[in-house]
């Protein structure tokens, strides 16, 4: 991930920058410095590894600066943004002389940008990838597998118990549930961060989520299905990395839809929760979803089994999966239809602190997922218990 500076003369034209960079998903933090500038705002030790040069109708002032932070600083890259491509051949010269790598033209394509960071990050060997991902995915093997409602307790307890900052996005299709589990009425959803894309930063992004009560912050899903016919899945990954750069952790709900167009997002995830139960259906699917993800180009080790409404009777059945798939289950959730039921129709999430399976079974999951104690581990080896195995990103 890179650091990035923009040194800009123009508020809105550098606001418009943040939201382009914020969205390639390997910016890892943004400085603003306002131009004109006689010196370094920080010391040649804490230079960002690129600045873009939000260049003004004067640019001397510009081409100072880059000057006299490549005389201070020569291994941070230079870039010029510009509305209009440079027409003379004098400030072609000037842009060189001063240690401008490259222009890039105004407005600025993401994708255009994402690539050529994506270049300077391998020339300086820094790494990019979904290591420093701060993105679960979840998705049930099949529909009504309860991918929802283990997307919302989980990030309930990463919100309560681990104390974490956590984003719920709502990518289900045709309709969005997150919100009905919370008893909430979202104003605003992913259609509306798609649609503004051009100004999508993390303080625009902020003020399209809905808050909780327990901290869980929630962009709701598509109300009418046929709003997905104005939302185009790549594009969703541009809104994932905004979110990554508001929160501790971002969970999304993808429901059970699954097809080669989420690879980006699923390969740019640190981990991929898939839901199933034992029953057949449930199982058949999950097996060929995990072939499918191997078929897609990622990597099967990223993904994470969970058997939700398990029962002790299950215990022969499980055993028989994880040899078929030649790994061990992630979690076994309990089956409390009652709670569970309850908890679903009074839109509130499963937090009893005490003699509650449900409800210490999530809190373990959160906590092996943020490396904490959760206090109430189970035996491990035991199915009903809570399953881990290493780690691979």
């Amino acid at each position: 991930m890179l650091s990035v500076a923009i040194a800009s003369g123009d508020p809105s034209s550098s606001a418009q920058l943040v939201a382009s960079l914020e969205q390639t998903g390997v910016v890892s933090s943004i400085r603003q410095w306002s131009i004109p500038m006689d010196r370094l705002p920080e010391t040649p030790d804490n230079m960002p590894d690129v600045v873009f040069l939000d260049l003004g109708r004067d640019t001397e002032p510009y081409f100072a600066f880059a000057a006299l932070l490549r005389r201070l600083h020569p291994a941070t890259k230079l870039i010029a943004c510009s509305s209009n491509a440079p027409q003379s051949h004098q400030t072609l010269l000037e842009a060189m002389r001063s240690g401008v790598q490259d222009f890039i033209a105004k407005p600025i394509a993401t994708d255009v940008l994402k690539a050529m960071l994506a270049r300077f990050a391998d020339e300086m060997e820094i790494k990019s990838s979904s290591t420093g991902s701060k993105v679960i995915v979840v998705m049930g093997s099949k529909g009504g597998v309860g991918a929802t409602t283990v997307t919302v307790n989980i990030g309930v307890q990463l919100a309560t118990f681990a104390r974490k900052r956590v984003a719920v996005l709502d990518f289900a299709r045709p309709l969005g549930n997150v919100h009905l589990l919370l008893d909430l009425h979202p104003r605003f959803g992913v259609r509306d961060a798609v649609d503004n894309l051009d100004r999508l930063d993390s303080h625009f992004f902020s003020g399209l989520l809905t808050h909780h009560k327990t901290g869980l912050e929630i962009l709701g899903g598509a109300t009418q299905p046929e709003e997905w016919q104005r939302i185009a899945v790549p594009v969703l990954e541009r809104v994932v990395n905004v979110a990554q750069n508001n929160f501790d952790l971002v969970l999304v709900d993808m429901g059970s839809q699954f097809s080669s167009e989420w690879s980006s997002i699923l390969g740019g995830s640190r981990m991929i929760m898939v839901v199933a139960e034992a029953n057949v259906p449930a199982l058949w699917t999950l097996d060929r979803r995990l072939a499918a993800m191997t078929g897609f180009g990622l990597d099967p080790e990223r993904a994470r089994i969970i058997i939700n409404r398990w029962h002790k009777g299950d215990e022969e059945v499980l055993k028989s999966i994880q040899k078929n798939i030649n790994r061990p289950l992630f979690a076994c959730i309990p089956n409390d239809f009652r709670k569970a039921s309850e908890a679903v129709n009074l839109g509130t999430p499963i937090l009893e602190n005490h003699n509650n399976l449900l409800s210490n079974r999530y809190r373990q999951i959160a906590a092996q997922l943020v490396g904490i104690d959760a206090g109430t581990a189970a035996k491990k080896g035991s199915l009903g218990g809570f399953f881990s195995f290493p780690t691979k990103r």
